[in-house]
């Protein structure tokens, strides 16, 4: 098995027990118990995506705003915000480990 393979199974490890992926697979879960709220959290989550890259930036800010009142009782739900930050935390060190390895090896 070549040392990149190898390496690439260590850190799938790490990541697999880090806290972060822990306390996202522990919400994904929960999700599992509850289908119908964790439509309407993919519905939120597209419009987000799509509010956030549909938008000029001349009216991102009032845009975000009214979404972020559109939704407030939605978030308030206390299953779905601990669900969408663990999420945000594991695709911040998804996101981490990405970019320390494209400025690793010079990828441009």
């Amino acid at each position: 098995m070549s040392r990149v393979r190898t390496a690439m199974e260590e850190l799938i490890a790490a990541v697999i027990a880090s806290p972060e992926y822990r306390e996202f697979d522990r919400q994904k879960q929960i999700m599992k118990e509850h289908p119908e709220l964790k439509r309407q959290i993919d519905r939120f989550r597209e419009e987000n995506f799509r509010l956030q890259h549909s938008v000029q930036s001349d009216e991102l800010f009032d845009r975000i705003d009214e979404f972020s009142r559109k939704y407030e009782d939605f978030r308030r739900n206390p299953l779905v915000d601990p669900f969408l930050n663990a999420e945000v935390e594991f695709c911040r060190m998804i996101q981490g480990i990405n970019q320390e390895i494209v400025e690793a090896v010079n990828f441009e």
